[in-house]
């Protein structure tokens, strides 16, 4: 989880408070350094609208159980990346890596299809700076045509 400067110094009880009645957007692969800046070249996938309580108890397992308003379907072609979370009122929260693997959000999905149902199958919070991509890819900006960053 990537939270945004705003709410930094909340508590994960007091982040997912924040939630109740906000939207979680699952957006393509080219996310953002951080939550403090704009997503500009990602596709929006899918919307998911949080209900209050944003979470329910957590599973056996220490996942997160999240409590959506309603089922959703893809709104666009894309292979998710990256999720973030705004309040209600339009304050973003915090961001999420997501996709089929070991991720924080783990979809029945591979990739999403326009009118296709979207499922998160696991919602677990990582620490700051614990996502799982390697740290080059960060704000990456892909182009048809030239390699991805190498590891030094």
């Amino acid at each position: 989880m990537i939270v945004a400067s705003e709410f930094a110094n909340r508590s994960l009880e007091e982040i997912k408070e924040l939630l109740a009645g906000g939207t979680l957007t699952i957006y393509s692969v080219a996310r953002p350094v951080s939550a403090d800046h704009a997503v500009d070249r990602s596709g929006k996938l899918a919307t998911f609208t949080f209900g209050a309580p944003s979470f329910n108890t957590p599973s056996e397992d220490g996942s997160e159980v999240p409590n959506f308003a309603a089922p959703v379907t893809a709104s666009d072609v894309g292979t998710p990346g990256f999720a973030r979370a705004v309040t209600a009122d339009g304050k973003v929260v915090a961001d999420f890596s997501v996709g089929p693997g070991d991720r924080e959000i783990k979809l029945a999905e591979v990739s999403c299809s326009h009118g296709a149902p979207v499922r998160v199958t696991s919602f677990k919070f990582n620490p700051e700076g614990g996502w799982p991509e390697r740290a080059d890819y960060y704000d990456a900006h892909p182009r048809p045509g030239y390699a991805l960053p190498k590891v030094r």
